[in-house]
């Protein structure tokens, strides 16, 4: 039976052969239009769509740009944005470096002028008084970020986005202290003042952004202000030997829940968003992805968020880029 279909196969061949003529041969192609690729050319489509699967990096928005480098100041939250900035541009294509622990604003925006930085994070109420020498008191953020940003322009800056969140001084109680003696404000702390051990740094006392601030603006004079090194404040309260605390608004032991800080609605410690600083000649050359980039990390920084991260590396000893590389994959900012 075998036999007889493969005989009837051949014959049904050698029929079909016939009919095509010569003009068909087995050499020559089929003439069908466009739509039929001969096998060289399915190769060299095959080759090509290869490539350009290997080479796709090539196109993220930062690939040949020219490198751009990024400073930090010389504290914990200064160390994690510039990570967070920093690798966020990097997974854009970007080619970074990132001067860590580079100092104090004086030292960062005399490297900003030189010409040795490309942007750095700065806090728009130090921006406006340390760098723009304006020591107006605003009343919304809105107005401090416009004040600051006027300067920047007149001086061959741009200032990115604010971050959500602003880290000021505060003033902390325990939240048990809270409760017990009803303090909502800290104008409240005058029912309290008499008694009031007050924990915080030895520049605070002489501060109109200060103990003075507290005296003239809320009429708070506590009965003793202890000095306190950064840092050690939240143990001074834990141990009952101050019963109030000069902190940050984004300390990471504020993320536990412990304790409670004062409202302060007259501003007296002013406002404290991250505004990234950038030169006019990095934003020309990198490209509007490169503000899109850095502003869409600093969107993400809420205050519970900074805090969360703060408190990674500073109680739970996370390193500033690990901590920065679990936030940003948590939220999406390492896709590329």
């Amino acid at each position: 039976m075998q036999a007889v279909i493969r005989s009837s196969l051949a014959a049904l061949v050698a029929v079909t052969l016939a009919a095509c003529g010569a003009g068909a041969s087995a050499s020559t192609p089929p003439r069908t239009g466009t739509q039929t690729q001969t096998a060289t050319q399915t190769a060299t489509q095959t080759a090509t769509n290869s490539a350009e699967t290997t080479t796709a990096p090539a196109f993220l928005p930062g690939t040949g740009r020219p490198p751009v480098t990024i400073g930090d100041k010389n504290f914990t939250e200064e160390f994690i944005l510039g990570e967070l900035y920093g690798q966020a541009l990097t997974a854009q294509g970007f080619a970074v470096s990132l001067n860590k622990n580079i100092g104090s604003t004086q030292v960062t925006t005399q490297a900003l002028q030189d010409g040795q930085l490309d942007m750095y994070p700065e806090y728009v109420g130090t921006f406006n008084t340390d760098v723009a020498d304006n020591p107006r008191t605003f009343t919304n953020a809105r107005e401090a970020f416009s004040a600051a940003q006027r300067y920047a322009v007149a001086h061959g800056l741009r200032l990115l986005r604010p971050t959500p969140f602003s880290d000021t001084d505060a003033i902390a109680v325990l939240a048990s202290y809270g409760a017990e003696h009803h303090l909502r404000g800290i104008a409240d702390l005058s029912r309290v003042q008499s008694d009031l051990a007050l924990g915080a740094p030895p520049q605070f006392a002489d501060s109109q952004t200060g103990l003075l601030g507290m005296q003239s603006v809320y009429g708070v004079t506590p009965a003793h202000v202890q000095p306190e090194a950064i840092g050690l404040q939240y143990q001074a309260l834990q141990s009952g030997s101050v019963q109030a605390a000069d902190v940050f608004t984004t300390d990471g032991e504020l993320a536990s829940g412990q304790y409670q800080l004062l409202n302060d609605p007259a501003r007296l410690f002013g406002f404290g968003n991250v505004v990234p600083v950038v030169t006019q000649a990095a934003l020309l050359s990198e490209g509007p992805a490169f503000a899109h980039t850095i502003d869409s990390v600093s969107a993400q920084l809420t205050t519970a968020a900074m805090r969360q991260l703060n408190a990674d590396v500073n109680i739970y000893n996370m390193t500033p880029a690990d901590a920065a590389k679990q936030f940003l994959l948590a939220h999406g900012l390492l896709s590329g």
